[in-house]
């Protein structure tokens, strides 16, 4: 015990400064700081740990949110689907033309389309445009803005005829032009199934995405 400490200090206080006593506990503010943080990390961990175990009892775990999000994939994707607006082939008037050599193929393709339903309007040879310059099965001759209506529709009828927009034309006003390569129409079946999957919906781009 220093000569300067007071009668009866012991060893709890100590002496401080070179000018005059100075009386205080020793520091002990960093145990302080730690156990607080300690007990925060055990509180936040028991926390922790209690939600999971509720949540497996419960069964509102992420099984919940993944069924939750793939309903709200299906609800968007049927509400964005796309249905096109098709007109039916008696709504569709087609002009047969043949541009190969061979004989009343025009006639014959005319009859066949009248069979499965559209309305026939001139039957004969291709002009000079296309006569004896058609190596493909045939040409679908409409306006532009019928190429994913009524020029959808007579293609399914001739699968590999290529398209043309002309100018001026009316709409559902159709010229089928029959190349070099024509040996007839699509079988019935795989005809009225190809006009099927034209009408059937489709989801969007970006509900794909989404999904």
């Amino acid at each position: 015990m220093s000569m300067l400490t007071p009668p009866g200090m012991g060893g709890q206080y100590r002496i401080t400064g070179d000018k005059y006593p100075r009386m205080r506990p020793p520091r002990r503010h960093g145990r302080l700081v730690a156990a607080v943080v300690a007990s925060a990390a055990a509180l936040g961990l028991i926390g922790w740990g209690t939600l999971q175990l509720i949540g497996v009892f419960t069964g509102h775990t992420e099984k919940t949110t993944a069924s939750g999000t793939k309903a709200d994939c299906r609800a968007k994707a049927q509400t964005a689907a796309q249905v096109t607006a098709l007109p039916k082939p008696g709504e569709i008037t087609v002009n047969v033309y043949n541009a190969t050599a061979r004989t009343g193929l025009a006639k014959d393709t005319a009859d066949e389309l009248k069979k499965r339903g559209f309305k026939i309007g001139d039957v004969g040879n291709a002009g000079k445009e296309f006569d004896k310059k058609v190596k493909s099965v045939g040409v679908l001759v409409g306006p532009v803005t019928e190429q994913n209506t009524s020029l959808a529709v007579l293609g399914t009828q001739l699968a590999g005829a290529q398209q043309r927009a002309a100018a001026g034309r009316k709409a559902n006003d159709l010229d089928l032009v029959l190349g070099d390569g024509f040996k007839g129409l699509t079988k019935p079946m795989a005809a009225n199934q190809a006009l099927t999957a034209l009408t059937a919906p489709r989801p969007s781009a970006s509900t794909k995405k989404d999904c």
